[in-house]
């Protein structure tokens, strides 16, 4: 009995022995799928830190294009994450020195890459973009970026080399339990040759799953990797796209004052060379464009959030009821307005006169809008932007908001009108009715004083424009008297001390003011203008520009104070660069003219500052 039991003990033996193999083997092609998601997430990784550093190099490369601060944030939030990223690959990479070796030279790629990029930026911002467009133009940095994706094509062939090693170790393991269960199956009873088939067929329903889903995984990897570079395209273009519709508006309309300028002038230069005087309207016509230069550059920067801006504590149904007058006559008579103002509106802390600028451009657009006749409605309210309204909108923080809207019974916007609405140059208006950047104007102040601005419309409809700006809880600063002059006719007696590197610059300031009857002194450089305050110690007032080598304006400032305290400063320059102006905003008591301005400004200026106690 027990040797007719033997056959049938080791069938059963040799069925646990496969039964136990095949389930080493299900293990071992667990672990190999493990493996391989393993290296599809370290080879994401390394995807993810190439597409950080393109990301550093786009944004580079349109800084260095356009040169607006806006295209150095993706640069700074990659430049920021590659630290992380690389310390997530080095927890992941395995004790391979080959592997290694590739990591150490990415890193080694990375540094230059960064260092390259920061070199070409500093260039930039130290006003030599030649030097900086040179050394992009040099290939180092296409060079190490090949280097880095020569390294990580390295790395993902010996990744494949051993997932291909492991498979071949998998395949050869089941070819031998295939050939031992054969060969055991033909020694056992039915009851093993049944069970051995039944096991045959359900290992095969598993490899067959198994490679069901890694044919699914692959397809699923493409189309992610096929998704990931549209979308980035998509992205891409939409970037040029902006870049060259602002471009082309900016060379369009500036190209369109060159030429009324420069043909004025021309013509002043022939009636002149014939001895002719008559040539007040081409300066009157050259001044307007001029003028209309200035303004246009005005508007851009606050586009770009880059306006110096002036807040107070205003009361903003006290600022409507104020400009009433200059809505109705900006709007004329066939249009019928009417303001509803809120009881108990609290208090903002925004510049004023942009604040004026904003509803009238918007009440201008509306009259546009709504041609011979029609209602404006202008109205104030307190609002809560709660969380959800918050988690909808980019760049709005819940909290509580004094709303003003205007609202008009036009023709209304339709929803792709309204999505292009910001857009700098853009306008549905007839040529010459309008210059596509009143409202971008608006969303540009806006947002650099920290409100939301929304658009409500619909074609036939009318439109509502709502702008909210933040509530101000602060107590009210007291309004210091500015001292002026009691007597405006007295005579002038000061002596001015200018300084600005540009020499044709600083001619005309230079001529302007001795125009006004100020004695002046002119310096090229900060040292200069310190040994000019040394020689001269009866100058009253520097008037200085703000972007200078070696030394900027507001560090002269704080020199020259430092020796002379009673010395009044103001500051001037066409692009603040944060040296006078933090978040937009001016910093405290510091007097600013921007460039260009007119010798009225210039005397009204020098006057404030000069009669201030």
């Amino acid at each position: 009995m027990r040797w007719q039991s033997l056959p049938l003990f080791t069938g059963f033996a040799v069925l646990a022995l496969i039964v136990g193999s095949r389930a080493m083997l299900v293990e071992g092609q667990r672990a190999n799928r493990a493996a391989a998601r393993e290296a599809s997430e370290y080879q994401e990784l390394l995807s993810g830190l190439l597409s950080l550093a393109q990301d550093a190099e786009g944004g580079q490369r349109g800084y260095l294009l356009t040169g607006e601060k806006s295209y150095l944030e993706p640069y700074r939030r990659a430049v920021g994450a590659i630290p992380g990223q690389l310390a997530r690959i080095d927890s992941m990479t395995a004790p391979d020195d080959q592997v290694v070796q590739q990591i150490n030279h990415i890193k080694d790629a990375l540094s230059q890459k960064q260092a390259e990029l920061a070199e070409t930026i500093a260039l930039y911002d130290q006003g030599n973009a030649t030097k900086a467009l040179d050394l992009v133009r040099s290939g180092q940095g296409k060079a190490v970026m090949n280097e880095i994706r020569t390294s990580m094509d390295t790395i993902r062939r010996i990744g494949a080399a051993a997932v291909a090693a492991r498979d071949s170790r998998t395949d050869q393991v089941e070819a031998w339990l295939r050939i031992v269960s054969l060969a055991a199956l033909l020694a056992i009873f039915l009851l093993g040759a049944y069970t051995i088939r039944q096991s045959r067929r359900r290992f095969r329903e598993v490899v067959l799953a198994q490679e069901e889903l890694m044919r699914k995984n692959i397809a699923l990897g493409h189309e992610i990797q096929t998704r990931e570079k549209a979308e980035s395209q998509i992205r891409q273009m939409q970037k040029m796209e902006a870049v060259g519709q602002l471009t082309g508006g900016i060379a369009h309309d500036f190209n369109n004052m060159l030429a009324v300028i420069i043909s004025a002038m021309n013509l002043a230069q022939r009636k002149l060379a014939r001895g002719e005087h008559d040539i007040e309207k081409f300066i009157e016509a050259a001044v307007d464009a001029a003028n209309r230069a200035a303004n246009l550059t005005a508007r851009l920067l606050a586009f770009s959030r880059q306006q110096p801006l002036a807040p107070q504590i205003v009361d903003a149904n006290r600022l409507l009821t104020g400009m009433s007058d200059l809505i109705r006559r900006a709007l004329g008579e066939t249009i019928r307005i009417e303001t509803v103002l809120a009881g108990g509106l609290w208090k903002i802390h925004a510049d004023p006169s942009q604040i004026e600028n904003a509803i009238l451009n918007l009440a201008v657009n509306a009259r546009d809008a709504m041609g011979d006749g029609g209602r404006l409605t202008i109205e104030t309210a307190n609002s809560h932007l709660d969380d959800s309204y918050a988690a909808t909108h980019a760049d709005v923080e819940a909290g509580q908001y004094v709303m003003i809207a205007v609202s008009d019974t036009g023709s209304g916007m339709a929803p792709e009108i309204i999505a292009k609405a910001f857009e700098p140059f853009f306008t549905t208006k007839p040529v010459n009715k309008g210059t596509g950047l009143g409202l971008s104007q608006v969303f540009g102040f806006v947002k650099q004083s920290g409100g939301h601005v929304k658009i409500y419309s619909e074609p036939g409809e009318g439109t509502t424009v709502k702008i909210y700006l933040p509530r101000f809880f602060d107590p009210e600063e007291p309004v210091m008297p500015s001292g002026r002059g009691e007597n405006p006719a007295a005579p002038i007696t000061e002596t001015i001390l200018v300084v600005e590197d540009d020499a044709r610059v600083r001619a005309s300031t230079t001529d302007a003011l001795r125009e006004l009857g100020y004695t002046v002194i002119h310096a090229a450089s900060g040292q200069e203008a310190l040994q000019k305050l040394a020689e001269n110690p009866g100058i009253a007032l520097l008037f200085t520009d703000i972007v200078m080598p070696v030394m900027n304006g507001r560090k002269l400032a704080e020199e020259a104070v430092a020796r002379m305290p009673r010395l009044k400063v103001i500051f001037t320059t066409g692009f603040t660069r944060n040296a006078v102006v933090h978040n937009g905003v001016l910093d405290h008591d510091v007097h600013f003219l921007a460039k260009p301005f007119t010798i009225e400004q210039l005397a009204a200026k020098l006057r404030d500052v000069l009669d201030t106690n």
